[in-house]
C-alpha cells in the first residue's frame, strides 16, 4: 500500500465523472477499477447502481428548508409520518417550529417563503386530518457581530438597517398542530385546580374565561359557577365546582354566543373541541380547607392555578395552597388579578413579595413573567418542569392579560403520567342517585381502560371487603361514551349498587377470574415530614389523612422517634379510625389538624396490624 495515490477532492471528482459517463453511455463493459483509488484493478459497473447511490446522497444532504419549500414525494411522506407520530405522542397535538434547521441555524425564510412553507404543510395536514395555528411569529437575524445584533433587535428601524448592513432576516414561527374533530372519548383533557385566598377572583376568572364575557366589577361573571344558594348570597365558593373551556383544532376558544343566544352546553362544547381544559374551582376560605385539600388530591389535577389579588397580596390561605401544590408535586402558575384597581406601588409590593416566596429555599421556583406570546410559547412548552413558575397579570374587568392566559392554557401539554395498559383503577370522588338511571359515581381513571358492561370490584366497604358490580353507562363531560381510559374524568352508572353502599374514597378495580381478591389496609407505614406543629407529635396523635380520594381520620400507632417537632422527618405507622382504605405504595399523603401539619409518602402496607393499647 506504500505506492497508493493520495486521495484528493480532484481524484474523487474525476472518478465520479468517469463512472457517471460510463453509466449514462449504457456501457456494459468492464470499467476502470474495483478500488476507487487504484486504477490497476477492475470491476463491473452494472453492479454499482450509481443512480440510486447519487439520489440517496443528494436526498440525505437536502436541508429542512428545501424539504419545506420544494418537497418531493419522499419529503411529503417523511413529514406525514413525523406529524402522525408526534400527534400520537402528544395525545392529539404538538408544537412545531418552522424557520430553523436541525442544528439550530436559521433557514433564512422570507415572508413569501414562510407562506409557501405553511401552504405545503397544510396540504400534508389534510391527509392526516389535522389543523394548524400560528402561536408566535418573529424575525431573527443571523449576525456574527453581537453589538450590531443588539442594535438591530432593539431599534424600530431594524428592517432598513438590516438592508444597509446586508444582514439576512429570517422568519421563525411556532405552529400548534392538533388533530381535527376527535371523538368525545378521545379528546385531549387537561385538569387545572384553581386555588388562592378568599376574594382573590378565582370564580370570576373562570366565569370570564369560559363564558367569553368580561366582569362588571361586582361579581356578575361568577354567578353561573356557584352550586348552592348560600354561595350566590355570600359570593364565596364552598364546594368543588367544575367548569370547562374548549379549544378547536385551530386553537380558537369555544365560548358562548355574544348575541344573547342559547348558552352552549358541555355537549355542545365537546362536539366542537379538540382539546378541553377542565377547571376545578376550589374554596379559598379557611373554613373550607378540608374541601380544598380533597379537591387537590382526589380530582388529580395536572396543574395548579394560584390566584393572588394585586390589592391584597400574599395573605390568608395563599401560602397554604402553594404549599399543598408543592407537597403534591403539581406544577404551579400564578395569576395576579385586579390590576385595574390596584395602585402601582401596591402592585409592585405584591410582586416583590411573591417573587421572594417563590425563590425561597422551601419553594425554589423560577419566576417567569409572561408579557408576550413568545413568552407564552417558550414557558408552556417547558412547563412540565416543576421549577418554572409563570406569572400573569390580568384584569377581569378590562380584559388586560386574558388573551395570554387563554393562549397559555391552549398550549399546555398533556402530562403523560397515566398508563392505559395497566389494570383498570378508578377512584371515586362523588356519588349520586339519578332518577331512572340509578346509582352514579364520578371520579378519575388512574390506569387501564373500561367499557360498558365490564365487571369490576367496588370497595372497600366498612369491613374492608370488595363487592362485584358492572358498568351500565359511561359519561364524559356529560356526553355518553363507550369507554373510559386512563387520565380521563368520567361518571359511571353502576348495576346492583345502592348509593348508601358508597362513599368518597372508594375505588373500582378490574379483576381477573382466578386472581386473589384485592386487600384493603387499616394500617400503613409512611415517611413523613412535619411542616408545622406548635407542640410535639407522639403516639396516639390523630389527624385527617388525605391520600388521593381517601379522606379519613387516622392516629399514629408507632414512630421511630419519641416525639416529632416542626421540621422533623420520621417513619410513622398510621391506623385509620373508621374503616380500611385502598392505598398503594409510593402514594403521596397529607395529614392535617386544621391547617396542614405534614406531608409524606406511603412506604409499606401492613397486612398484620400492630396491636395498640
Amino acid at each position: 500500500m506504500g505506492d497508493d495515490k493520495p486521495v484528493t477532492d480532484n481524484t474523487v471528482t474525476e472518478l465520479a465523472s468517469k463512472l457517471v459517463d460510463a453509466k449514462l453511455s449504457g456501457s456494459e463493459s468492464k470499467a476502470v477499477t474495483t478500488n476507487m483509488f487504484d486504477p490497476n484493478h477492475e470491476f463491473d459497473l452494472a453492479e454499482l447502481e450509481l443512480d440510486q447511490d447519487i439520489a440517496q446522497l443528494a436526498e440525505q444532504n437536502r436541508s429542512r428548508k428545501s424539504k419545506l419549500l420544494d418537497p418531493t414525494d419522499g419529503d411529503t411522506e417523511e413529514y406525514k409520518k413525523m406529524i402522525e407520530d408526534r400527534i400520537i405522542e402528544g395525545h392529539g397535538e404538538f408544537m412545531m417550529e418552522i424557520g430553523l434547521e436541525d442544528d439550530g441555524s436559521p433557514m433564512d425564510l422570507s415572508d413569501e417563503d414562510m407562506k409557501c412553507a405553511l401552504t405545503n404543510l397544510e396540504k400534508i395536514l389534510v391527509e392526516v386530518d389535522a389543523d394548524y395555528a400560528i402561536m408566535d411569529e418573529r424575525n431573527i437575524s443571523e449576525n456574527p457581530f453581537p453589538e450590531i445584533k443588539t442594535k438591530y433587535v432593539n431599534e424600530e428601524k431594524a428592517p432598513e438597517e438590516a438592508k444597509k448592513s446586508d444582514l439576512p432576516i429570517t422568519k421563525v414561527a411556532h405552529i400548534m398542530i392538533r388533530r381535527k374533530n376527535p371523538t368525545i372519548d378521545s379528546i385531549l383533557e387537561i385538569r387545572v385546580a384553581v386555588v388562592g385566598n378568599v376574594d382573590a377572583g378565582k370564580s370570576t376568572l373562570l366565569g370570564v374565561l369560559t363564558k367569553g364575557v368580561l366582569d362588571d366589577g361586582r361579581g356578575k361573571a361568577r354567578l353561573n359557577l356557584f352550586r348552592h344558594k348560600h354561595e350566590v348570597e355570600s359570593g364565596r365558593t364552598s364546594s368543588v365546582g367544575m367548569e370547562i373551556l374548549g379549544f378547536n383544532s385551530k386553537s380558537m376558544p369555544i365560548t358562548h354566543p355574544s348575541n344573547g343566544g342559547r348558552k352552549l352546553t358541555w355537549e355542545d362544547i365537546c362536539s366542537q373541541a379538540s382539546k378541553v381544559v377542565s377547571f376545578v374551582d376550589l374554596a379559598g376560605h379557611e373554613k373550607y380547607l378540608k374541601t380544598t385539600v380533597f379537591g387537590m388530591t382526589g380530582c388529580a389535577p395536572d396543574f395548579v392555578m394560584l390566584m393572588v389579588g394585586a390589592n391584597a397580596g400574599i395573605i390568608g390561605m395563599t401560602k397554604e395552597h402553594l404549599g399543598l401544590a408543592l407537597s403534591l408535586g403539581i406544577p404551579v402558575l400564578v395569576i395576579i388579578t385586579k390590576i385595574d384597581m390596584c395602585p402601582p406601588n401596591i402592585l409592585e409590593s405584591t410582586i416583590k413579595q411573591l417573587v421572594k416566596i417563590l425563590k425561597s429555599p422551601g419553594c425554589r421556583k423560577i419566576p417567569m413573567f409572561i408579557k408576550t406570546n413568545e413568552d407564552v410559547v417558550v414557558t408552556a412548552a417547558n412547563f412540565v418542569s416543576e421549577r418554572l413558575c409563570p406569572i400573569f397579570q390580568i384584569s377581569n374587568v378590562t380584559g388586560e392579560g386574558l388573551s395570554l392566559v387563554r393562549n397559555f392554557l391552549n398550549i399546555l401539554p398533556s402530562q403523560a403520567k397515566y398508563d392505559s395498559s395497566l389494570p383498570f383503577e378508578y377512584q371515586i370522588t362523588d356519588t349520586f342517585s339519578v332518577p331512572f338511571v340509578g346509582t352514579v359515581v364520578s371520579g378519575v381513571v388512574i390506569s387501564g381502560v373500561a367499557h360498558i358492561g365490564d365487571n369490576l370490584l367496588l370497595g372497600p366497604d366498612s369491613l374492608g371487603h370488595f363487592i362485584p358490580t358492572a358498568i351500565k353507562g359511561i359519561q364524559r363531560k356529560r356526553v355518553n361514551v363507550p369507554a373510559a381510559s386512563a387520565g380521563q374524568g368520567v361518571t359511571l352508572a353502576l348495576k346492583r349498587i345502592r348509593r348508601s353502599q358508597l362513599r368518597k374514597g372508594m375505588v373500582m378495580l378490574s379483576h381477573e377470574k382466578d386472581a386473589p381478591m384485592p386487600k384493603a389496609c387499616r394500617q400503613f407505614e409512611a415517611e413523613v415530614l412535619v411542616l408545622y406543629h406548635s407542640t410535639t407529635i407522639g403516639q396516639k396523635y390523630q389527624a385527617m389523612v388525605h391520600c388521593g380520594s381517601v379522606r379519613q381520620t387516622a392516629r399514629i400507632v408507632n414512630l421511630d422517634q419519641i416525639v416529632l417537632r416542626t421540621g422533623d422527618r420520621a417513619t410513622v405507622t398510621f391506623e385509620f379510625i373508621k374503616c380500611p382504605e385502598w392505598l398503594k405504595v409510593g402514594a403521596r399523603i397529607i395529614f392535617r389538624e386544621g391547617r396542614t401539619k405534614g406531608i409524606g409518602k406511603v412506604t409499606k402496607l401492613l397486612t398484620d396490624p400492630i396491636k395498640t393499647t
